[in-house]
């Protein structure tokens, strides 16, 4: 019997999904993790790397000051506001699914340049409107354009397994550097060129990053063909019911249902509360978002350690509803609107780096590309309901009203998180199993489940894979590789 190796789970820094395995052969002692990226894993993952910064840099530029530029449009009413700034979450969670199916018929590369097309199409639409109407419709075309999930599927295309951390963390990184500059920059950018011209600056931004696609990211030579790693219909109802991850899907959506309605009502407040112009908002944005970054890196290194995951999971919720409860009762206040606004981003920081390492170490590793397929389609329909809530509230309450929402939806998910026993939270290991006649899985099954450290087994035969679930702390890669021989003389 030959088993072919490679363990998995994802983790976000700075705000999005990595992927990690060891190896795709027999796994040793030695094979944890250990050896550099090559040359092509490299420019690959640089080159991804910055095609994701670069999109979500043109779509995060826009977030501190569009409610404010939408607001003084033709057609405006707080409820086209907020649909302004969350449209594109309702295109990107309908599409992000078909758009990876697509890439797994014709090509990654095809259709990542496509769906950047889309995006710069959607940036001119925005750019050329003099309407809240055309605004919407912009921002919604902007979105049509779903190309995360196959971003992703091509960076595990030109990465090894035990290289996929790294590579996803890089990209994670852009795009949490991305966020973070982007709200510095957008007002000052404003300034000058206007909301208009951040619009055309993303249109050029996504025409560059196709460039980098066409040009220098390389054509992979295959598709991953990990059953985990793609999404599954016969796993779709299984991964959406499950109590745990439930629980995940519905946090992301309420993080940035959050995020978006505060964007509608924020802005207003630095202006009337502050009495900031709209180009004067980086005074703010700057030194808080600095101070954000300061205070969560310490809580996201205790929230790696064995046992106070969880903790400190529960924790960064409460900083979140601290800051909507600081920002409901007092936000007409310099202080605590400042402070409020500071502590949002700690919180929220800190959960957009921890959520989806939760996610998927509680996902089974059958199902795990279903599973986060589940999860960002709640994210971005939490974009686009937090858009149209946070407006209807800011019409009807002003932004006590938008406050308020966001506090009570906050609380809801503490009282969820709170909900029930903590799960465990292990990593999976995938063994690739090799053809060969007289093998029983059966027995294999067996042998896996009396290993220490091994909490779970599934076999899918026809897939010749096998998915564990194992405690690092007490598990040793090396009772798998001894399978093989044991097997062997059965």
């Amino acid at each position: 019997m030959s088993v072919l190796v490679h363990g998995w789970g994802f983790a976000r820094l700075c705000g999005q999904t990595s992927l990690i395995a060891f190896v795709n052969r027999p796994l040793l002692e030695s094979d944890l993790n250990r050896d550099p990226m090559n040359g092509s894993e490299r420019r690959a993952v640089t080159a991804l790397a910055a095609v994701f910064g670069l999109r979500m840099f043109g779509l995060f530029l826009v977030l501190p000051v569009m409610a404010l530029y939408a607001s003084a449009l033709d057609g405006a009413t707080p409820l086209m506001v907020g649909m302004a700034l969350g449209a594109y979450g309702l295109t990107q969670a309908l599409l992000q699914i078909p758009f990876g199916m697509l890439s797994d018929r014709f090509g990654r590369k095809p259709l990542i340049v496509i769906g950047l097309a889309i995006f710069a199409l959607g940036s001119v639409v925005a750019a050329m409107a003099d309407t809240i109407t055309g605004v919407v419709l912009g921002r919604a075309l902007q979105g049509s354009g779903a190309i995360a999930a196959v971003v992703l599927a091509l960076l595990a295309d030109l990465t090894r397994e035990q290289q996929r951390t790294k590579a996803m963390a890089l990209v994670g990184m852009s795009i949490g550097a991305s966020f973070l500059v982007a709200l510095m920059a957008g007002p000052v950018v404003d300034r000058w060129v206007g909301v208009s011209g951040l619009f055309w600056l993303t249109m050029v931004l996504a025409i560059a990053a196709a460039a980098v696609v066409i040009w220098v990211v390389p054509t992979p030579q295959r598709m991953v063909r990990d059953p985990g790693v793609r999404p599954s219909r016969e796993r779709l109802r299984e991964a959406f019911f499950d109590p745990q991850l439930l629980r995940m899907d519905i946090g992301i959506f309420i993080l940035h249902m959050v995020l978006t309605a505060l964007f509608v009502a924020i802005p207003f407040e630095l202006i009337s509360i502050l009495g900031l112009a709209r180009d004067a908002h980086w005074q703010v944005y700057v030194p808080v978002l600095v101070a954000s970054v300061v205070v969560m890196a310490p809580l996201l290194i205790l929230g790696m350690r064995r046992g106070w995951t969880f903790l400190v999971f529960r924790l960064a919720i409460a900083i979140l509803l601290a800051a909507q409860v600081l920002l409901f009762g007092w936000s007409a206040e310099t202080v605590p609107l400042v402070v409020g606004l500071g502590l949002f981003f700690v919180g929220f920081n800190l959960l957009e780096a921890m959520l989806p390492s939760m996610m998927s170490r509680l996902a089974p590793g059958y199902a795990k590309g279903t599973a986060m397929g589940i999860y960002n389609t709640f994210e971005f329909s939490g974009v686009f309901v937090g858009g149209a809530l946070g407006g209807l509230s800011y019409g009807a309450w002003g932004a006590g009203g938008v406050f308020g929402l966001c506090a009570a939806a906050t609380a809801l998910w503490l009282a969820i998180a709170w909900v029930g026993r903590t799960p465990p939270l292990r990593n999976s290991i995938t063994l690739q199993l090799e053809e060969e006649p007289g093998l029983d899985l059966q027995e294999l099954e067996r042998r896996l489940r009396v290993i220490t450290g091994v909490h779970d087994v599934t076999v899918l035969p026809a897939d010749r894979v096998a998915y564990i679930k194992v405690d690092d702390e007490h598990f040793e890669s090396s009772q798998v590789y001894a399978l093989r021989g044991v097997l062997s003389a059965s």
